[in-house]
Protein backbone atom coordinates (compact mmCIF):
# COMPACT_ATOMS: atom_id res chain seq x y z
CA UNK A 1 0.00 0.00 0.00
CA UNK A 2 1.45 3.31 -1.11
CA UNK A 3 -1.14 5.82 0.07
CA UNK A 4 -3.70 6.54 2.77
CA UNK A 5 -6.41 6.06 0.13
CA UNK A 6 -5.20 2.50 -0.53
CA UNK A 7 -5.00 1.85 3.20
CA UNK A 8 -8.53 3.11 3.81
CA UNK A 9 -9.85 1.03 0.90
CA UNK A 10 -8.27 -2.10 2.39
CA UNK A 11 -9.68 -1.35 5.85
CA UNK A 12 -13.18 -0.91 4.39
CA UNK A 13 -13.21 -4.20 2.47
CA UNK A 14 -15.81 -6.53 4.06
CA UNK A 15 -15.61 -10.30 4.11
CA UNK A 16 -18.44 -12.57 3.03
CA UNK A 17 -18.81 -13.61 6.69
CA UNK A 18 -19.35 -10.00 7.78
CA UNK A 19 -21.92 -9.41 5.05
CA UNK A 20 -23.79 -12.55 6.09
CA UNK A 21 -23.73 -11.60 9.77
CA UNK A 22 -25.04 -8.08 9.12
CA UNK A 23 -27.79 -9.53 6.94
CA UNK A 24 -28.90 -11.56 9.97
CA UNK A 25 -29.16 -8.47 12.19
CA UNK A 26 -32.28 -6.35 11.73
CA UNK A 27 -32.16 -2.57 11.61
CA UNK A 28 -29.78 0.34 11.27
CA UNK A 29 -26.39 0.58 13.00
CA UNK A 30 -25.44 3.56 15.17
CA UNK A 31 -21.73 4.15 15.85
CA UNK A 32 -21.23 6.38 18.90
CA UNK A 33 -17.78 7.98 18.96
CA UNK A 34 -17.22 7.46 15.24
CA UNK A 35 -14.56 10.19 15.04
CA UNK A 36 -11.82 8.28 16.89
CA UNK A 37 -8.95 6.18 15.56
CA UNK A 38 -11.02 3.18 14.55
CA UNK A 39 -14.47 4.71 14.11
CA UNK A 40 -14.26 6.05 10.55
CA UNK A 41 -12.90 2.82 9.10
CA UNK A 42 -15.42 0.73 11.06
CA UNK A 43 -18.32 2.85 9.78
CA UNK A 44 -17.08 2.65 6.17
CA UNK A 45 -16.62 -1.11 6.52
CA UNK A 46 -20.21 -1.47 7.76
CA UNK A 47 -21.56 0.76 4.97
CA UNK A 48 -19.71 -1.25 2.33
CA UNK A 49 -20.96 -4.55 3.75
CA UNK A 50 -24.54 -3.25 3.72
CA UNK A 51 -24.21 -1.98 0.14
CA UNK A 52 -22.59 -5.18 -1.14
CA UNK A 53 -25.22 -7.29 0.61
CA UNK A 54 -28.07 -5.24 -0.83
CA UNK A 55 -29.44 -4.56 2.64
CA UNK A 56 -32.10 -1.98 3.43
CA UNK A 57 -30.37 -0.40 6.41
CA UNK A 58 -28.00 2.46 7.08
CA UNK A 59 -24.99 3.32 9.21
CA UNK A 60 -25.22 6.43 11.38
CA UNK A 61 -22.00 7.89 12.79
CA UNK A 62 -22.12 10.20 15.83
CA UNK A 63 -19.26 12.42 17.00
CA UNK A 64 -18.48 16.01 17.88
CA UNK A 65 -16.72 16.10 14.47
CA UNK A 66 -14.02 18.57 15.35
CA UNK A 67 -12.51 17.46 12.03
CA UNK A 68 -14.98 18.35 9.28
CA UNK A 69 -12.89 16.50 6.70
CA UNK A 70 -13.59 13.23 8.52
CA UNK A 71 -17.30 14.00 8.47
CA UNK A 72 -17.27 14.70 4.73
CA UNK A 73 -15.34 11.50 4.00
CA UNK A 74 -17.88 9.49 5.98
CA UNK A 75 -20.81 11.10 4.19
CA UNK A 76 -19.12 10.41 0.84
CA UNK A 77 -18.81 6.75 1.87
CA UNK A 78 -22.55 6.49 2.54
CA UNK A 79 -22.48 7.01 6.31
CA UNK A 80 -25.14 9.33 7.77
CA UNK A 81 -23.47 11.65 10.29
CA UNK A 82 -24.80 13.50 13.33
CA UNK A 83 -22.79 16.04 15.31
CA UNK A 84 -23.36 15.53 19.02
CA UNK A 85 -21.62 16.11 22.33
CA UNK A 86 -22.53 12.85 24.01
CA UNK A 87 -21.95 14.34 27.46
CA UNK A 88 -24.70 16.87 26.72
CA UNK A 89 -27.78 15.02 27.91
CA UNK A 90 -30.18 17.03 25.76
CA UNK A 91 -28.20 16.28 22.60
CA UNK A 92 -27.90 12.61 23.55
CA UNK A 93 -31.66 12.28 24.06
CA UNK A 94 -32.30 13.72 20.59
CA UNK A 95 -30.32 10.99 18.83
CA UNK A 96 -32.45 8.54 16.83
CA UNK A 97 -33.57 5.26 18.34
CA UNK A 98 -31.66 2.53 16.50
CA UNK A 99 -31.74 -1.26 17.05
CA UNK A 100 -27.95 -1.72 16.89
CA UNK A 101 -25.38 0.38 18.74
CA UNK A 102 -21.58 0.25 18.59
CA UNK A 103 -20.31 2.22 21.60
CA UNK A 104 -16.78 3.47 20.81
CA UNK A 105 -16.77 6.71 22.82
CA UNK A 106 -14.08 6.97 25.46
CA UNK A 107 -10.94 8.71 26.67
CA UNK A 108 -7.46 7.35 27.33
CA UNK A 109 -4.47 9.51 26.51
CA UNK A 110 -4.12 12.57 28.67
CA UNK A 111 -5.86 10.85 31.57
CA UNK A 112 -3.15 11.93 34.02
CA UNK A 113 -4.16 15.42 35.14
CA UNK A 114 -7.70 15.08 33.69
CA UNK A 115 -8.86 12.01 35.52
CA UNK A 116 -12.29 13.56 36.05
CA UNK A 117 -12.90 13.77 32.29
CA UNK A 118 -11.73 10.21 31.73
CA UNK A 119 -14.16 8.93 34.37
CA UNK A 120 -16.99 11.02 32.92
CA UNK A 121 -16.44 9.63 29.42
CA UNK A 122 -15.64 6.06 30.42
CA UNK A 123 -17.98 5.47 33.37
CA UNK A 124 -20.67 8.19 33.58
CA UNK A 125 -21.56 8.41 29.88
CA UNK A 126 -22.16 4.64 29.58
CA UNK A 127 -25.04 4.92 32.04
CA UNK A 128 -26.69 7.66 30.02
CA UNK A 129 -26.25 5.68 26.77
CA UNK A 130 -27.50 2.46 28.35
CA UNK A 131 -30.65 4.27 29.53
CA UNK A 132 -31.23 5.80 26.10
CA UNK A 133 -30.64 2.55 24.18
CA UNK A 134 -32.14 0.06 26.63
CA UNK A 135 -34.13 -1.56 23.78
CA UNK A 136 -31.14 -1.95 21.42
CA UNK A 137 -28.30 -4.42 21.01
CA UNK A 138 -25.09 -2.78 22.23
CA UNK A 139 -21.49 -3.70 21.45
CA UNK A 140 -19.37 -1.99 24.10
CA UNK A 141 -15.77 -1.21 23.18
CA UNK A 142 -13.55 -1.90 26.17
CA UNK A 143 -9.88 -2.71 26.69
CA UNK A 144 -7.57 -5.53 27.66
CA UNK A 145 -6.22 -3.04 30.20
CA UNK A 146 -8.88 -4.25 32.61
CA UNK A 147 -6.85 -7.44 33.09
CA UNK A 148 -3.87 -7.93 35.39
CA UNK A 149 -0.43 -8.59 33.95
CA UNK A 150 -0.04 -12.33 33.34
CA UNK A 151 3.03 -14.58 33.01
CA UNK A 152 4.26 -14.44 29.43
CA UNK A 153 4.07 -18.23 29.10
CA UNK A 154 0.44 -18.38 30.27
CA UNK A 155 -1.20 -17.52 26.95
CA UNK A 156 -2.70 -14.33 28.35
CA UNK A 157 -5.84 -13.46 30.28
CA UNK A 158 -9.03 -15.16 29.14
CA UNK A 159 -12.56 -13.90 29.57
CA UNK A 160 -12.67 -15.89 32.82
CA UNK A 161 -9.69 -14.03 34.31
CA UNK A 162 -10.93 -11.68 37.07
CA UNK A 163 -10.29 -8.01 36.20
CA UNK A 164 -7.50 -6.29 38.07
CA UNK A 165 -6.99 -2.92 36.34
CA UNK A 166 -3.82 -0.92 36.96
CA UNK A 167 -4.23 2.87 37.04
CA UNK A 168 -7.20 5.19 36.64
CA UNK A 169 -7.68 4.73 32.90
CA UNK A 170 -7.97 0.96 33.25
CA UNK A 171 -10.15 1.34 36.35
CA UNK A 172 -12.51 3.64 34.45
CA UNK A 173 -12.70 1.05 31.63
CA UNK A 174 -13.85 -1.54 34.14
CA UNK A 175 -16.29 1.09 35.41
CA UNK A 176 -17.66 1.39 31.87
CA UNK A 177 -18.20 -2.35 31.71
CA UNK A 178 -19.86 -2.55 35.11
CA UNK A 179 -22.28 0.31 34.34
CA UNK A 180 -23.35 -1.28 31.06
CA UNK A 181 -23.62 -4.61 32.83
CA UNK A 182 -25.89 -3.05 35.46
CA UNK A 183 -28.29 -1.67 32.86
CA UNK A 184 -28.21 -4.93 30.92
CA UNK A 185 -29.48 -6.68 34.05
CA UNK A 186 -31.91 -3.84 34.77
CA UNK A 187 -33.58 -3.76 31.35
CA UNK A 188 -32.61 -7.07 29.76
CA UNK A 189 -30.54 -5.25 27.13
CA UNK A 190 -28.45 -7.69 25.07
CA UNK A 191 -24.80 -6.61 25.01
CA UNK A 192 -21.33 -7.77 24.04
CA UNK A 193 -18.29 -6.36 25.85
CA UNK A 194 -15.45 -6.16 23.36
CA UNK A 195 -12.05 -6.17 25.09
CA UNK A 196 -9.43 -5.08 22.56
CA UNK A 197 -5.64 -4.84 22.56
CA UNK A 198 -3.85 -3.67 20.44
CA UNK A 199 -5.29 -2.71 17.05
CA UNK A 200 -2.86 -1.36 14.46
CA UNK A 201 -2.79 0.11 11.02
CA UNK A 202 0.11 1.82 9.27
CA UNK A 203 -0.53 5.20 10.94
CA UNK A 204 -0.42 4.13 14.59
CA UNK A 205 0.12 1.17 16.87
CA UNK A 206 2.72 -1.00 18.54
CA UNK A 207 4.47 -2.07 15.33
CA UNK A 208 4.67 1.48 13.99
CA UNK A 209 6.22 2.69 17.25
CA UNK A 210 8.80 -0.08 17.09
CA UNK A 211 9.54 0.60 13.42
CA UNK A 212 10.02 4.32 14.00
CA UNK A 213 12.38 3.67 16.92
CA UNK A 214 14.42 1.25 14.81
CA UNK A 215 14.46 3.54 11.78
CA UNK A 216 15.52 6.57 13.82
CA UNK A 217 18.16 4.69 15.81
CA UNK A 218 16.39 5.07 19.16
CA UNK A 219 16.69 2.26 21.72
CA UNK A 220 13.78 -0.14 22.05
CA UNK A 221 12.80 -0.78 25.67
CA UNK A 222 11.92 -4.46 26.13
CA UNK A 223 10.88 -4.32 29.79
CA UNK A 224 7.29 -4.89 28.63
CA UNK A 225 8.64 -7.71 26.54
CA UNK A 226 5.50 -9.07 24.91
CA UNK A 227 2.26 -7.76 23.41
CA UNK A 228 -0.72 -8.79 21.31
CA UNK A 229 -1.58 -7.01 18.06
CA UNK A 230 -4.35 -7.28 15.48
CA UNK A 231 -4.90 -5.56 12.15
CA UNK A 232 -7.47 -2.78 12.53
CA UNK A 233 -9.55 -4.13 9.66
CA UNK A 234 -9.89 -7.48 11.44
CA UNK A 235 -10.65 -5.76 14.75
CA UNK A 236 -13.38 -3.64 13.12
CA UNK A 237 -14.90 -6.65 11.42
CA UNK A 238 -15.05 -8.59 14.67
CA UNK A 239 -16.64 -5.61 16.43
CA UNK A 240 -19.44 -5.49 13.88
CA UNK A 241 -19.89 -9.25 13.95
CA UNK A 242 -20.25 -9.01 17.75
CA UNK A 243 -23.77 -7.68 17.05
CA UNK A 244 -24.69 -11.33 16.48
CA UNK A 245 -23.27 -12.28 19.90
CA UNK A 246 -25.08 -9.78 22.13
CA UNK A 247 -26.65 -11.49 25.12
CA UNK A 248 -28.08 -10.87 28.56
CA UNK A 249 -26.11 -10.91 30.77
CA UNK A 250 -23.46 -9.37 28.51
CA UNK A 251 -21.06 -11.67 26.72
CA UNK A 252 -17.37 -10.77 27.11
CA UNK A 253 -15.16 -11.26 24.05
CA UNK A 254 -11.40 -10.68 23.94
CA UNK A 255 -10.22 -9.42 20.55
CA UNK A 256 -6.58 -9.52 19.45
CA UNK A 257 -4.20 -11.60 17.39
CA UNK A 258 -3.33 -15.22 18.23
CA UNK A 259 0.37 -14.62 18.94
CA UNK A 260 2.11 -13.62 22.14
CA UNK A 261 4.45 -11.34 20.21
CA UNK A 262 7.98 -10.80 21.48
CA UNK A 263 8.87 -7.10 21.29
CA UNK A 264 12.52 -8.03 20.78
CA UNK A 265 11.65 -10.37 17.91
CA UNK A 266 9.33 -7.86 16.25
CA UNK A 267 11.96 -5.09 16.46
CA UNK A 268 14.57 -7.40 14.91
CA UNK A 269 12.20 -8.35 12.09
CA UNK A 270 11.50 -4.68 11.39
CA UNK A 271 15.21 -3.84 11.54
CA UNK A 272 15.94 -6.55 8.97
CA UNK A 273 13.40 -5.10 6.57
CA UNK A 274 14.53 -1.52 7.16
CA UNK A 275 18.23 -2.32 6.82
CA UNK A 276 18.96 -0.97 10.29
CA UNK A 277 20.62 -2.10 13.48
CA UNK A 278 18.38 -2.24 16.53
CA UNK A 279 19.52 -1.22 20.01
CA UNK A 280 17.71 -2.63 23.04
CA UNK A 281 17.39 -1.36 26.58
CA UNK A 282 15.96 -3.04 29.66
CA UNK A 283 15.29 -6.70 30.36
CA UNK A 284 12.05 -8.53 29.66
CA UNK A 285 9.78 -8.75 32.71
CA UNK A 286 8.22 -12.08 33.59
CA UNK A 287 4.71 -10.65 33.07
CA UNK A 288 2.98 -8.53 30.45
CA UNK A 289 -0.46 -7.20 29.52
CA UNK A 290 -1.66 -10.08 27.37
CA UNK A 291 -5.06 -11.37 26.27
CA UNK A 292 -6.12 -14.80 25.09
CA UNK A 293 -8.51 -14.28 22.18
CA UNK A 294 -9.26 -17.96 21.47
CA UNK A 295 -12.98 -17.36 22.01
CA UNK A 296 -13.21 -14.66 19.33
CA UNK A 297 -11.24 -16.85 16.92
CA UNK A 298 -13.68 -19.69 17.56
CA UNK A 299 -16.62 -17.34 16.88
CA UNK A 300 -15.21 -15.39 13.94
CA UNK A 301 -12.16 -17.28 12.66
CA UNK A 302 -8.56 -16.18 12.78
CA UNK A 303 -7.63 -12.65 11.68
CA UNK A 304 -7.26 -12.36 7.91
CA UNK A 305 -4.03 -10.34 8.12
CA UNK A 306 -1.10 -12.20 9.65
CA UNK A 307 1.55 -10.78 11.98
CA UNK A 308 4.32 -11.09 9.37
CA UNK A 309 2.12 -9.34 6.81
CA UNK A 310 1.62 -6.47 9.26
CA UNK A 311 5.37 -6.27 9.82
CA UNK A 312 6.01 -6.20 6.06
CA UNK A 313 3.44 -3.45 5.54
CA UNK A 314 4.64 -1.32 8.47
CA UNK A 315 8.29 -1.53 7.42
CA UNK A 316 7.41 -0.50 3.86
CA UNK A 317 5.22 2.35 5.12
CA UNK A 318 7.98 3.74 7.34
CA UNK A 319 10.57 3.33 4.58
CA UNK A 320 8.47 5.41 2.18
CA UNK A 321 7.64 8.06 4.81
CA UNK A 322 3.92 7.33 4.95
CA UNK A 323 1.55 9.50 6.99
CA UNK A 324 1.33 8.71 10.71
CA UNK A 325 -0.74 9.87 13.67
CA UNK A 326 0.73 11.19 16.89
CA UNK A 327 -1.30 8.73 18.98
CA UNK A 328 1.12 6.46 20.86
CA UNK A 329 -0.26 3.32 22.47
CA UNK A 330 2.00 3.52 25.56
CA UNK A 331 2.09 -0.27 25.40
CA UNK A 332 5.30 -0.16 27.48
CA UNK A 333 3.42 1.36 30.44
CA UNK A 334 3.49 -0.88 33.53
CA UNK A 335 2.00 1.52 36.10
CA UNK A 336 -1.20 2.53 34.31
CA UNK A 337 -0.22 6.16 33.70
CA UNK A 338 -1.76 7.44 30.48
Amino acid sequence: MKSVAELEARLAQPSEALIADLMSVDGDILVLGVGGKMGPSLARLAANAIRMGGMNKKVIGVSRFSNEETRKELEDAGVTTISCDLLNDQELRQLPDVPNVIFMAGHKFGTTGREYFTWAMNSYLPGRVAEKYRDSRIVVFSSGNVYPFTPVASGGASEHTPPEPVGEYAQSCLGRERIFEYFSHQYGTPMAIYRLNYAIDMRYGVLLELAKSVNEGRPVDVTMGYANVIWQGDANEMALRCLTQCANPPQIINVTGPETMSIRWAAEELARRLGKEVVFTGTEADTALLSNASKSHQLFGYPQVSLLQMIDWIADWVRQGGATWSKPTHFQERKGKF
